[in-house]
């Protein structure tokens, strides 16, 4: 029995083999044929014998030259991430990617470990729409949750350029308020993970009922250990903690040195796998930066990993099991979560298979997680749509993804809500073969305060009839409507073969009734082939988003000058830095303080920083309508600056 997946297995879960038949409009079978996409990413190994004959071109940003070839190991963290998505988007080989004869186009504007800034990836961004890409992937990101970050702005405009522009989510879920830019991307197709059919990996401590979902960590083996196998801690997993760990799980605390390391003491002291929890609440995602190594890995959460720790600590000898179950179309716990502060978008709009996905790496094939997987499996189904229908518009691919959706369910069957699935999981099949589109594909209603006035809120959905006939369709509010909402929507209406029509939803609501906090449920337009789910969302009070995010320091235009940059998506009330001790977290000083801050990037010169040159722990902080929020980073002072500020990385 094996578990981990492959595209094999995840490309026809998204229904490409019951259109693989399917004729263009030129008699060609729906491959991807003629349909140019660009990947942004670290780079490919275009010399890859599965990628070779689709690489057409590209450009290295990073270099700044036309040889976009991953980081290789004479430069330094070396990188897989590029070719790994490009084959779940084209490869044509040992394994078939979604559109495996579409044309790959790099742009390297990741460099050596995956790390670049936001004016590479738009450079990148530009240089794709220059070279007349129809798609475009981007499997990176950063913190920042707001509509106004400069790629997603990018992206925006992309798509107004006649692109259809793919992000990843990211994958710093499970909770809300995690997706970062450029999945906040109004126009883009941001997209999240979901799992495709899988025998996932669950690990109990022998004699206890509870059962822990576990993570296996990008660059190491898939955890499918079969044998029970004795259980100990160590600390942070440095050498010294593995002295006992020969044929034992190793667990240990995420921090202080990289995951690599602690992969390898375990793999050296003989140890049979390693699990990580996380040093902060919940679930995490990770990467083994290098060559894979060949290992277990895996990671847990935070409450988990302090649960083990409790039972080794009541009973020093604990055997620890690895059980499976078939699982498919769930959310993947990592999966980044919306929605968008300020316009209050649902994000992500879509998700697509992203856990345990075997795809092409340099010289040959490694299974990766994340929202970085999911992206290029709905790149190379918009290729499947673009050459299915080449005359459509970006809009219109991102809505037949939208309306053909797959609504998924958590194990209690209950439904995902709309900032946590979007429109649901990919059928590239309905997509293409769909005969009626409606968008946008979700709708925001925004926010009130429990005070406001009774108001009347109106949006506008757009039905296209694609069959070859008249249609009548409706439009059915969402049942069960709470007291203190009341809706209007057209009873019927006829629409001719190929045309569109305009309706009007209306949601006439008295805030003062509702309760504090998300609302939501769905929309439906019937008539077509199909009915259409249309998610929408909407607020009471100011939701509990962060206020503060994405803080970079580096030097100023001055010798004696420093520049720091930080988001504050709802502005702030107060904003500041205050700096401690790194080793004994003394006060020291406030670095800066303002008042009345917009919402926005602020950015700040500050002239004469009085302090001593070194490391200092730095405690940024906003409030914002009584609610206050930090961020813990370190900042060097001194000639020689280690810059924090805003990087993108790939999204494992």
């Amino acid at each position: 029995m094996t578990y981990q997946t492959t595209i094999d297995d995840s490309v026809p879960f998204i229904g490409t083999e019951n259109i693989r038949n399917q004729l263009d409009r030129d008699g060609e079978k729906l491959t991807g044929k003629g349909v140019k996409i660009a990947v942004i990413d670290t780079g490919i190994d275009y010399s890859h014998p599965d990628l070779k004959p689709n690489f057409k071109g590209g450009y290295d940003v990073v270099d700044n030259d036309k040889d976009p070839m991953e980081t290789m190991p004479r430069q330094g963290g070396i990188t897989i991430h590029g070719t790994h998505v490009a084959g779940i988007i084209a490869a044509n080989g040992k394994i078939k990617g979604v559109a495996p004869e579409a044309e790959i186009y790099a742009y390297r504007a990741l460099g050596p470990g995956g790390q670049g800034t936001t004016e590479q990836v738009i450079e990148s961004i530009e240089r794709a729409v220059e070279d007349e890409v129809d798609i475009i992937n981007l499997s990176l990101g950063n913190s920042v949750n707001g509509p106004d970050w400069p790629t997603s702005v990018a992206l925006d405009r992309a798509v107004e350029l006649g692109v259809v522009a793919v992000t990843s989510n990211g994958n710093s879920g499970p909770n809300m308020w995690t997706v970062g830019s450029p999945g906040t991307s109004t126009k883009a197709i941001s997209v999240g993970a979901s799992s495709p059919p899988l025998k996932t990996p669950y690990i109990t401590i022998f004699g206890e009922d509870r059962e822990i979902s576990v993570n296996s960590m990008s660059g190491a083996l898939p955890w499918n250990l079969r044998r029970d196998h004795p259980l100990m801690f160590a600390g942070l997993g440095r050498k010294e903690d593995m002295e006992d760990a020969a044929g034992k799980i190793v667990l240990v605390r995420r921090g202080i040195i990289p995951f690599a390391e602690k992969a390898r003491n375990a793999m050296e002291s003989g140890a049979k796998g390693l699990i990580i929890y996380n040093n902060t609440s919940g679930p995490f995602m990770g990467a083994i930066d290098g060559d894979p190594l060949q290992f277990p890995v895996a990671t847990i959460s935070k409450e988990d990993g302090e649960w083990m720790r409790e039972q080794l600590e009541e009973k020093q000898k604990r055997q620890i099991r690895t059980i499976f179950r078939h699982e498919e179309d769930l959310l993947a716990p990592f999966s980044s979560r919306g929605p968008v502060t300020h316009t209050w978008e649902v994000k992500p709009d879509v998700v697509a298979p992203g856990v345990s996905i075997d795809s092409t790496i340099p010289k040959g094939y490694l299974g990766l997680n994340g929202t970085s997987m999911s992206a290029p499996h709905v790149a190379g189904a918009a290729a499947l749509i673009k050459q299915a229908h080449p005359n459509w518009s970006p809009e219109q691919i991102k809505a037949a993804l939208m309306n053909t959706g797959k609504q998924l369910f958590d194990l209690e069957g209950k439904p995902y809500m709309p900032h946590e699935q979007g429109a649901g999981r990919i059928q590239v099949d309905k997509a293409v073969r769909t005969d009626t589109l409606v968008y946008p594909g979700a709708v925001t209603f925004g926010k009130w305060a429990a005070d406001d006035r009774r108001e009347v809120k109106r949006v506008k959905l757009t039905v296209e009839n694609h069959s070859d006939t008249v249609k009548k369709y409706y439009v059915s509010p969402p049942l069960d409507a709470p007291d203190g909402v009341q809706w209007k929507v057209p009873f019927s209406f006829e629409i001719e073969a190929g045309e569109k029509k305009e309706v009007e939803v209306v949601m006439d609501i008295f805030p003062a009734v509702l309760k504090e906090g998300i609302h939501h449920g769905d929309i439906f337009i019937k008539g077509g082939s199909e009915e259409i789910r249309v998610p929408y969302l909407f607020f009471i009070e100011e939701p509990d988003y962060p206020r503060v995010m994405a803080f970079g320091f580096e030097r100023g235009d001055s010798v004696d000058s420093y520049r720091y940059e930080v988001y504050l998506p709802g502005g702030a009330s107060e904003v500041g830095i205050a700096l401690y001790d790194p080793d004994t977290f003394k006060f020291i000083k406030y670095l800066d303080a303002k008042k009345d801050i917009g919402r926005g990037l602020l950015e700040v010169e500050l002239e004469g920083v009085d302090l001593a040159n070194g490391v200092y722990k730095a405690l940024v902080f906003a409030e914002q309508d009584g609610k206050e929020d930090t961020l813990e980073t370190m900042i060097f002072i001194g000639d020689e600056l280690h810059s924090n500020a805003d990087k993108n990385n790939r999204d494992e």
